[in-house]
């Protein structure tokens, strides 16, 4: 019997469309709005100061024809425990045979297990040469996943009560 695993390559782009990085994950699921997949982490270490990703640490990942948000959900390769989620803002995903394709926006929200959480890069986000719409699209998009966490909806059903960590930066 031969099994043949599906397997989708991701592209994060910048705003002019340009290829920031590609990598390959499994899908697990799909449909015609959304897409989670299961890759791993291929860089060394990684020291975010709010987690520590590791080298072929386990992420299912999230992606949203429909949304203007991607979740990542990451697991420790030595156990497998939840390290948190990492949620990029970016344009809803194109999905193609073999591709998923984003444009990043720069704004990302980092939720730990406990439901605390952090909203990163506002800096370079505010930098950004984009439109009003796209802008407030993007702030609509943070909110989505607060919402999200503070209703404990799916990915964010373990997590008890939801709290600020850290206002954004």
């Amino acid at each position: 019997m031969n099994i043949m695993t599906d397997l989708l390559t991701v592209k994060k782009l910048n705003l002019n469309h340009e290829l920031i990085i590609a990598y390959d994950g499994e899908v697990l699921e799909r449909t015609p709005e959304a897409v989670v997949l299961e890759a791993r982490f291929s860089h060394e270490t990684m020291d975010l100061g709010y987690a520590v990703l590791e080298h072929h640490d386990r992420f299912v990942e999230h992606f949203f024809a429909d949304r203007w948000y991607n979740i990542f959900e990451i697991h420790s390769v030595h156990d497998d425990h939840l390290k948190g989620w990492y949620c990029n803002i970016v344009k809803p995903a194109a999905f193609g045979a073999e591709t998923i394709e984003q444009v990043d926006l720069a704004l990302d929200v980092w939720i730990n297990p406990d439901g605390s959480y952090h909203v990163l890069d506002c800096d370079e986000f505010e930098a950004l040469e984009i439109d009003q719409t796209t802008r407030l699209r993007a702030q609509q998009a943070v909110g989505e996943l607060i919402y999200l966490l503070y209703h404990r909806a799916a990915p964010f059903t373990s997590i008890d009560q939801p709290r600020a960590l850290s206002t954004p930066s």
